[in-house]
């Protein structure tokens, strides 16, 4: 019996039925229940039986030195998962019963035995961290290793990431990469050792975006709270909106780029999207490191913004339309006049920056402050840290589409 077969298991007059995954423990069995919960059982007093030999198999749960073996199709595509660590590739270490970043890219293979079959697989590990240490360094190692792999002729790429950075780290691979294959980000909320994991339905529908046709950088994240359907989010325009459901991530201002059915298997895409082969694939992995993004709010220290006097870059998320403390517009002004790029983003979830309605937003942009458009604060630091470094007229840059982060009108996504 090897994590990836399908099994029945009988304990205290109870049976389940699943597939078996690999375990932390020797003393519990992990299986993955068809409605995507997974179930530890105690192995003292349980009665198991294989009822399926799966094609994708293990020597032994936990094993570091076994290796993934999916058998080369070469009628499927092939499609390369990168893992940088994060929930995903994580499990409950028992000793502290918090969740701990251990599994490489080989590990997920194993883990999530759904996605034999569906293509061939390269794997390789940029990083194994928790993403909370993301850091941009790993950003453009993450870029070369993704341009490596559709280089050396991967169809499609799925990233393993942590979700409390993801839409970071998606939205620099936006600026840093034209590709003319799918990239797709993709994590989980709970780990595979939790009930409610949702590892195995976002890899899999991850894997199908990728050997899809919209040649973009998505997130691929559950819809609902059910196993039912993952939404895809562009990258430059996906927010984390909170901490713990399995439908976290939305698409600010929009509808989801497309969605993918689980059961069906099917992806589906709403609007224009860069379809597959479109662009050539180019790298600019460069970053100003020195950009720093500030939330204004009543109170704040008024000295603040003259420690920011040694920054390349400022992205400041001001109220509403985009607006500080009138007091604060002279320190500002000082920053541009002195070299530093300041662009104005809003703090509200939705809606654009307009600095042309109130006499606050008139003089911040007579002291040369840049308008950040409906950009999420977020994405507008990422490209100003790329703007900075690759751009040779930085305002215009910011105030123009590159990767979708910015929409030709405001308005409700569902109007």
């Amino acid at each position: 019996m090897n994590p990836g077969d399908r099994v029945r298991v009988e304990r205290a007059d109870r049976e389940y039925e699943g597939v078996l995954l690999p375990s932390s423990t020797a003393d519990q069995l992990v299986v993955k229940l068809d409605g995507g919960y997974n179930v530890g059982i105690e192995r003292e007093g349980a009665e198991t039986e294989v009822l399926e030999s799966d094609v994708y198999q293990i020597d032994a749960a936990q094993d570091e030195t076994a290796s993934s073996s999916v058998e080369f199709d070469e009628d499927l595509p092939t499609i390369a998962l990168i893992s940088t660590g994060g929930t995903i590739a994580s499990t409950v270490d028992y000793r502290t019963g918090a969740v701990t970043a251990r599994f490489d890219a080989e590990d997920v293979l194993r883990a999530v035995p759904d996605l034999a079959g569906r293509a061939n697989y390269r794997g390789r590990v940029v990083a194994n961290i928790l993403s909370e240490n993301m850091e941009v360094p790993i950003w453009q190692e993450l870029a070369e290793a993704v341009h490596e792999e559709i280089e050396s002729g991967a169809d499609g790429v799925v990233v393993m990431h942590g979700t409390d950075t993801m839409q970071f780290s998606a939205s620099a691979l936006s600026f840093m990469l034209d590709t003319p294959v799918p990239i797709v980000f993709t994590g989980s909320q709970r780990s595979a050792d939790r009930p409610s994991s949702d590892n195995v339905m976002n890899a899999v529908c991850a894997v199908e975006a990728a050997k899809a046709d919209a040649a973009e950088v998505m997130v691929c994240m559950h819809a609902s709270e059910s196993d039912d359907v993952c939404a895809l989010h562009r990258g430059t325009r996906v927010r984390k909106n909170h901490t713990s459901r399995r439908d976290a991530f939305e698409t600010v201002g929009a509808a989801p780029l497309g969605t993918v059915d689980y059961d069906a298997e099917t992806v589906t895409f709403d609007g224009e999207y860069e379809e597959r082969g479109e662009s050539e694939l180019d790298i600019q992995p460069a970053l100003a490191e020195d950009v720093e993004l500030v939330k204004f709010t009543p109170g704040m220290d008024p000295t603040f913004f003259d420690h920011c006097a040694d920054k390349a870059g400022l992205v400041v998320e001001g109220t509403g339309l985009g607006h500080v403390h009138s007091d604060r517009i002279e320190q500002l002004e000082e920053l541009v006049d002195d070299g530093t790029t300041v662009v104005m983003t809003s703090q509200c979830i939705e809606g654009r920056v307009c600095d042309r309605v109130y006499d606050t937003g008139r003089d911040l942009l007579d002291a040369g402050v840049v308008e950040g458009e409906d950009m999420l604060p977020g994405t507008a630091k990422v490209k100003l840290m790329w703007a900075l470094a690759n751009a040779d007229d930085v305002a215009a840059t910011m105030r123009t589409p590159l990767a979708g982060e910015i929409t030709e009108q405001s308005r409700p996504w569902n109007a």
